[in-house]
């Protein structure tokens, strides 16, 4: 077996990081890498990934429902508008991370995602915007934490006053959004990610 693939009890090669729980395995099957153009998605995980940071995505992962309810379904126009009884709520609510900062983080970028959202049309058109043209890897490359592309897209957000969103967290933000494959060449899904990546409808600014 390549370095870096697993075969699962159902047969099935992908790539070794979802090891062998459960709902891990249908997040590495069924959404990560999909490419995503819906604002609220957009916005649910470039949030969750901030929460993420210093932190498994699996524990994330395992809270998002209860992100959700507290953040009500990250709609941003709700949640640019929450105030401190909202921030005490969810200091509170033992089912989430109860971080401060990025509790905040979270108000601020949705007010910031508002705003990009009335400038280009969509939240979706400005973050795909940064979908990087250049050659893919080829098998074999290491996965990087950080890209140039990354490192541009999270140097403008905190131009526009998001915070949280450093290289390493956009970076794994564009993988999970489909910005970028990087499934493993020889997991089953890479050749998915890449039907939908061709065939997608890019926004446009």
């Amino acid at each position: 077996m390549t370095e870096g693939l697993v075969t699962g009890d159902d047969g099935i090669v992908r790539c070794w990081w979802p090891g062998d729980h459960t709902d891990y395995l249908a997040y590495h099957d069924d959404e990560w890498g999909r490419p995503t153009t819906d604002d609220t998605r957009l916005f649910e995980k470039i949030c969750l990934e901030g929460f993420q940071a210093g932190l498994s995505w699996l524990t994330i992962l395992r809270k998002r429902e209860a992100f959700r309810s507290g953040f009500a379904g990250f709609d941003p126009v709700t949640v640019a508008g929450f105030g401190p009884d909202d921030v005490e709520r969810l200091l509170g609510n033992a089912g989430i991370v109860r971080h401060r900062g990025k509790i905040e983080s979270t108000i601020n970028n949705a007010a910031r995602a508002l705003e990009v959202a009335d400038e280009f049309g969509s939240l979706a058109a400005y973050l795909w915007s940064w979908e990087p043209t250049g050659e893919p890897r080829t098998p074999g490359d290491p996965i990087p934490a950080t890209t140039a592309e990354s490192t541009t897209l999270s140097r403008d957000l905190k131009r526009r006053g998001w915070s949280f969103v450093g290289p390493t967290t956009a970076y794994a933000f564009m993988q999970a959004m489909g910005m970028v494959n990087d499934h493993m060449p020889g997991c089953a899904f890479h050749a998915v990610v890449e039907t939908e990546r061709s065939t997608m409808v890019r926004p446009t600014l």
